[in-house]
């Protein structure tokens, strides 16, 4: 006689690093669903799949830690196996496998029939853009490639990613379409790069093409371009931008620095001059356009006198949205080979230098903000405030619209204008018009 039950497995997906494994932890998840799974992304479960990131140091370290966690409660009983799949898997296989044996399989990011295996499900072609979201339920990433082609010096994505591999327009609708049934209202496009989608599958850059298909998908209000490559970006976009009120006054491009030393020894294909130049094509096009821009200091070479022309740029060009990012020595990756030459603490101090006056500028900017009316969505509750953005921001990196929930009723994914009332460095104040 059978004494107790077989206990079902609940399957918890950590993710770990950037939106590209947001939307795979969210693909696995759909996969799991479809198959009856019981699956919960970062809550309680007896079986642990764990999505790591393995590109920067930073990343690599919370990433084994993360690992160190789950193997720690495995051997306390309280969680029954652990799985690693994601880029740092991906990377260091060999080397996870013999330093934390205790993890039950290491999975690479192109392994997830494997993994699904493992798990006791199969892997379901028919499955297109099915997936469960793990974002709030206004806003979806849309993943429209996988890998890179671009030989940067510094960056480890091809090793962990592979290739560029363009996913067809008609699947992108598709999963677009079935995003919007599920009340997803926004889709944040992402890739390890936007600017070269298409040329593999349609032999020309198709990013204009993408978008006015997206455009037709009913119930999408907002699409949100990121991580599009400064060279040979395809300036038929713009005039999609400026043509179709879905497409945000928004463009993410990071563009690293703007030494022409460092760019050629970054390999980036890009000078002083046309980075400019495409800077100045932007502002003409599309006046109101938002843009967002990453930055590395400290790379191999770089001098006071590069910072100073990088730090004095910054200034000029007055980005709406900035981050800057200290460089990292990773091997494998041509910048390896270059002197890891600038101390820890002149990259710190450089990096806060930039973001100081990156503050400045942003609060500035936002002043003039203040006594105008936007359309924002609403994101969240938190504490005392609903929390929104307007198409000039993106979730998690950028600005905010605080608006008083003691005297105003709003709901989580509702678009609504607003004036802005008083702003902040990264912060705005604002009152609906029609409540």
């Amino acid at each position: 006689m059978r004494t107790k039950t077989l206990k079902k497995n609940k399957i918890n997906v950590v993710t770990l690093g950037c939106s590209k494994n947001v939307y795979d932890s969210e693909v696995l998840m759909g996969q799991l669903r479809a198959n009856n799974k019981e699956v919960v992304h970062e809550e309680e479960g007896n079986v642990v799949v764990i999505n790591t990131c393995g590109f920067i140091a930073n990343a690599k370290e919370e990433s084994v830690n993360t690992i160190l966690d789950y193997v720690q409660k495995k051997e306390d009983g309280v969680v029954d196996k652990v799985f690693v799949t994601g880029c740092l898997s991906e990377r260091y296989k060999p080397d996870l496998q013999k330093e934390i044996p205790n993890v039950d399989q290491y999975f690479g990011t192109t392994e997830l029939p494997g993994l699904l295996k493992a798990l006791g499900a199969d892997y379901k072609h028919e499955l297109i853009g099915e997936r469960l979201t793990t974002t709030p339920k206004n806003y979806a990433y849309l993943k429209i490639a996988e890998g890179c082609d671009r030989p940067c010096s510094f960056c480890a994505i091809p090793l962990m990613r592979g290739g560029h591999k363009s996913t067809p327009i008609e699947h992108l609708v598709t999963e677009a379409e079935k995003l919007a049934a599920n009340g997803i209202k926004e889709l944040i496009l992402i890739a390890q790069d936007l600017t070269y989608y298409g040329l593999d599958l349609y032999k020309e850059r198709a990013l204009a093409k993408l978008l006015s298909e997206l455009v037709k998908v009913e119930g999408i209000e907002w699409i949100r371009l990121h991580y599009a490559f400064p060279t040979g970006f395809p300036m038929d976009v713009l005039d999609v931008m400026n043509e179709e009120p879905k497409v945000c006054f928004y463009l993410d491009i990071p563009l690293q620095h703007i030494s022409t030393k460092l760019l050629k020894s970054m390999r980036r294909g890009t000078t002083y001059e046309k980075t400019n130049a495409l800077l100045k094509t932007f502002r003409e096009k599309v006046p109101q356009m938002a843009i967002r821009t990453t930055l590395i200091v400290g790379y191999p070479g770089e001098t006071q006198e590069d910072f100073e022309l990088l730090r004095d740029w910054v200034k000029e060009m007055r980005f709406e949205r900035l981050g800057c990012f200290t460089y990292s020595h990773e091997e494998n990756t041509h910048a390896y080979t270059l002197e890891d030459d600038v101390p820890e603490e002149v990259k710190m101090e450089r990096a806060n230098e930039i973001m100081a006056i990156q503050s400045q500028i942003s609060w500035e900017l936002n002043q003039e903000k203040i006594g105008k009316e936007y359309r924002i969505v609403i994101d969240r509750k938190e504490g005392n405030y609903f929390v929104g953005r307007t198409e000039f921001d993106s979730p998690d990196v950028d600005n905010e619209v605080l608006i008083d929930a003691t005297k105003h009723y709003l709901k989580t994914g509702e678009y609504v204008t607003v004036t802005i009332t008083d702003a902040e460095d990264f912060d705005l104040y604002a009152a609906p018009l029609s409540n």
